[in-house]
C-alpha cells in the first residue's frame, strides 16, 4: 500500500482511541494554510482570490505550531497557496516532526529544486506534488506552459534525494478516463511513493465554473479510470483509503465529516470546513463547539451538492475501515466494482439554499489590517 505501515498503524491506533473515549467528532488531518499567495493562477482555484493586503499576509511559526498542538490531529497536511513562498516554511515543518506528527507539503513544485535543502528526508515527511495530468492536461488546469516538465524534473530531484513524494491530482469534467489511465500508469514509472485523486470542488469564486464534476459524474469519471488499469504495468498505488477510492466509484455511501479535515488560515479556524469559509473563529475548540456541524454536507447544504472531495470524505473512510475492518477488506480481495448498480446517493430533496458570505471575512481582516503595525515580510517574491 501507499501510506507507509507506521503511519496506517498510528493513525488506526488514534482513531480506535477515540472511539473507546466516546469522543463523537475529532480531528484526523489538519488543514495549515500557512498564506494564500501562490506563483500560480489556476482556473479552477478558489484560494487565491483576496486584496494584495490579504494574500501578503502569513502565519508565523509561532501560529502554526501553535494550530498543531491545538488540534492534536496526527496527520498535518500544509497547503495555500504555495507553501514553499513562506520564508520560514522549514522551521514549520521541523517543528511538526520534531512532534511526531506525520506532515505533508502540498506545492507545485515550481520552487521545490530551489528550496529542498532546506529540509531533510524523514519518515514523517512527505512532498505532495500538485500534478493535475499528463503534460497538455497538468499546463491546460495550471493556465501556463512547462510547469508539467517542472513538476517531472522536481519529482526526480526529490526522489533522489530520499524524499517521500506523492503527487495529488484535481479532476475536471473535461477529465478524459482512457489518458488519465495512461498518466497514472506514467506516475508510477516516475518512481513516485503514491497517487492523491480527488473530484475538483466547485469554488463560487473560481474563474472556471464550466468544469467542475457533478456527483454522477465523478462516479462514472472514476469507474471508467478504475476499470483501465492494465495488466502488465506497475500497480497504482493510492496514497488514499481504499474505501475512499471506492466511493469515489459509487459503491459506497458516505457523509461528510468536515470536522475531520479541519482548517487553520490566517483568518483563524476556518468554519465548516477546508472548502468553504463560511465564518472563522480564534480557536480548535470553539471550531469544534460552535460550528452547527448539522447544517453542511450533501443533502444540507446546496454548497454541498456535488462534493465527493477527498478532505470531507476521506476521514469518513478512514473512520469506517477501522470501526468496519471487512468493508476495507472486501475491496482488497475484490477491488473496487467498476460495474453493475450503484449504492444510492444522499437525498438533495431538504438542503437549505447557499449562503455567499465571502467578503465579510475579507472586510473585518482588511479593517485591521490598517490599524496594525508593518508585518516582517516572510513571504518571497512569486518565481
Amino acid at each position: 500500500m501507499a501510506v507507509p505501515l507506521h503511519q496506517a498503524l498510528k493513525v488506526g491506533a488514534y482513531v480506535v482511541k477515540q472511539h473507546l473515549i466516546g469522543r463523537k467528532r475529532y480531528p484526523l488531518v489538519l488543514m495549515l494554510e500557512p498564506l494564500f499567495r501562490c506563483n500560480l493562477a489556476c482556473a479552477g482555484c478558489g484560494k487565491i482570490d483576496y486584496p494584495a493586503e490579504i494574500l501578503n499576509q502569513r502565519l508565523s511559526v509561532a501560529e502554526c505550531l501553535e494550530a498543531v498542538d491545538e488540534c492534536g490531529a496526527p496527520v498535518v497536511v500544509i497547503a495555500g497557496g504555495e507553501p514553499l513562498l513562506h520564508k520560514e516554511i522549514a522551521e514549520v515543518v521541523k517543528g511538526i516532526i520534531d512532534r511526531k506528527k506525520f506532515v505533508i507539503v502540498c506545492t507545485n513544485a515550481l520552487l521545490l529544486e530551489k528550496k529542498m535543502d532546506l529540509f531533510k528526508p524523514n519518515k514523517y515527511f512527505s512532498w505532495s506534488v500538485h500534478l493535475d495530468g499528463d503534460k497538455g492536461d497538468h499546463d491546460r488546469s495550471v493556465c501556463q506552459v512547462g510547469v508539467y516538465e517542472r513538476c517531472v524534473t522536481a519529482i526526480a530531484a526529490a526522489k533522489k534525494r530520499g524524499f517521500r513524494t506523492i503527487i495529488n491530482a484535481t479532476l475536471f469534467n473535461n477529465a478524459d478516463p482512457e489518458r488519465q489511465a495512461r498518466f497514472f500508469d506514467d506516475v508510477m514509472d516516475m518512481g513516485v511513493d503514491g497517487i492523491s485523486v480527488s473530484p475538483g470542488y466547485a469554488y463560487e469564486r473560481a474563474p472556471d465554473q464550466q468544469h467542475f464534476l457533478n456527483r454522477n459524474a465523478t462516479k462514472e469519471l472514476f469507474r471508467s479510470i478504475f476499470s483501465r488499469k492494465q495488466p502488465g504495468k506497475k500497480k497504482w498505488q493510492f496514497n488514499q483509503s481504499s474505501l475512499f477510492l471506492d466511493f469515489l466509484a459509487g459503491n459506497q455511501t458516505y457523509e461528510c465529516t468536515p470536522w475531520g479535515n479541519p482548517t487553520r488560515n490566517y483568518f483563524g479556524w476556518q468554519k465548516p470546513c477546508y472548502l468553504l469559509g463560511e465564518g472563522y473563529v480564534k480557536t480548535f475548540k470553539e471550531l469544534m463547539d460552535t460550528t452547527e456541524w448539522d447544517k453542511y454536507g450533501t443533502g444540507k447544504y446546496e454548497k454541498c451538492a456535488d462534493c465527493m472531495v477527498h478532505c470531507g470524505y476521506e476521514a469518513t473512510a478512514v473512520t469506517q475501515a477501522v470501526t468496519k475492518p471487512w468493508k476495507m477488506l472486501a475491496v482488497g480481495i475484490f477491488g473496487i466494482k467498476t460495474k453493475g448498480k450503484m449504492a444510492p446517493d444522499l437525498s438533495l430533496a431538504n438542503q437549505r439554499p447557499a449562503e455567499y458570505v465571502f467578503s465579510r471575512h475579507v472586510e473585518t481582516a482588511m479593517a485591521k489590517l490598517k490599524h496594525a503595525p508593518k508585518q516582517a515580510d516572510l513571504v518571497d517574491a512569486a518565481d
